[in-house]
């Protein structure tokens, strides 16, 4: 079992975590968390077992302990807000914003799930390491310009779990998870000239509820109500998995009044001539490739966004919506479910990082099977 931390219980961290309740309790061992003072122990078990999006979670006896009910088997000066206890047993969860001041050495604690946002470089990621952990991942794209262990499954990491990596590593954003395979099938079957991308995004909690200030402007908008255009660091993250893409692939996102439940709009300048039906033959044959699978699917049905909200997918391509303009120009669209897609992606990267940690006595092949 790999003993894993997770620093940072927002959404992606509370969905992380129910990825690893609903699939991979066979493989992962949640030893703590490290959760913020918006609320008490009580409120994150109700939000771990309460989602708006993915409904109650389901065959799980839930409850907590207060603080000075929790027995630690070693001293910690750590402030402690008390335990989640799932099925019978206990994670103590902190509150402590300094990362080295957490007991992950106490715990023995494989891997790192950083997930608060506020530490996207690797010396934060350090503190990590500094404080006992053997390694640690990172949800969201390096700030680091000269960060290169940046991994997207399928594209420039296998599932077989045999590839070595760093012990700091990023897993990227939701849309670099989406876009890296899309673009990596388009630039294997017919090379890529330069080209641009838009994903039409889900609000996130960055953004705000009513009109309030932000430093994006933008993003100051009341989320629920309007289409929001701002920055992405996704296809920059891209040119670290796909090298031959970096300083050719650009865009931008909307974000637009829904929960989860996003797309990517591609148009791709290739450098030979194709059509339609190629295009989608290459899109078909990716996704029955195992290196692929879990990871890319192909629909032709005219779905909608909510149709694909708890799709474990990183990215369904749309064939339907597929074009080529003169030969050579392409627009691809892609779904994702920009949380639980992700979701499945970083606790996938765990377990390899885990394995690696521990000495690889456990590669294999990671499943990237769907729960019921």
């Amino acid at each position: 079992m790999i003993k894993v931390a997770i620093n940072g219980y927002g959404r992606i961290g509370r969905v992380a975590h129910r990825v690893i309740i609903l699939s991979h309790q066979d493989a992962v061992d949640v030893v703590a968390i490290n959760a913020g003072a918006s609320t008490d122990i009580t409120g994150w078990m109700y939000l771990l077992k309460y989602d708006t999006v993915y409904g109650i979670l389901p065959d799980v006896e839930l409850s907590v302990k207060k603080a000075e009910e929790v027995t630690l088997p070693f001293t910690s000066q750590t402030p402690l807000i008390g335990a989640l206890v799932i099925n019978g047993r206990e994670i103590p969860v902190f509150s402590e914003r300094e990362p080295e001041k957490l007991p992950w050495r106490d715990l023995g604690v494989d891997v790192v799930i950083e997930s608060t946002g506020a530490f996207t470089k690797q010396e934060g990621l350090q503190k990590h390491i500094n404080a006992g952990a053997k390694a640690a991942i990172l949800s969201a794209p390096f700030k680091d310009e000269e960060a290169s262990n940046t991994y997207v499954l399928g594209v420039n990491l296998d599932q077989a779990g045999t590839q070595k990596v760093e012990n700091i590593v990023s897993n990227a954003s939701c849309t670099t998870n989406c876009i890296a395979p899309i673009a990596s099938v388009i630039e294997k079957a017919f090379g890529i000239e330069k080209a641009m991308m838009t994903t039409i995004h889900g609000y996130t909690s960055d953004q705000r509820l009513l009109d309030g200030g932000h430093k994006d402007y933008r993003r100051a908008r009341a989320a629920a109500e309007n289409i929001i255009p701002t920055s992405t660091g996704a296809t920059k993250a891209v040119g670290k998995a796909i090298p031959s893409l970096a300083g050719i692939f650009n865009g931008l996102a909307v974000r637009v009044p829904v929960p989860t439940g996003s797309l990517s709009d591609f148009t791709f300048l290739v450098k030979r001539d194709t059509t339609v039906e190629e295009v989608n033959k290459a899109f078909e044959e990716a996704a029955k490739d195992p290196k692929f699978e879990g990871i890319l699917d192909v629909t032709r049905d005219p779905i909608v966004s909510s149709d694909i909200v708890g799709n474990y997918h990183s990215a369904i391509a749309d064939l339907s919506l597929t074009q080529v303009v003169g030969g050579n120009m392409v627009k691809v669209i892609a779904w994702y479910d920009n949380e639980f897609g992700y979701s499945n992606r970083l606790v996938e990267e765990t377990i390899i990082l885990g394995q690696q940690a521990t000495g690889g006595t456990e590669n294999k092949a990671v499943e990237t099977t769907q729960p019921a």
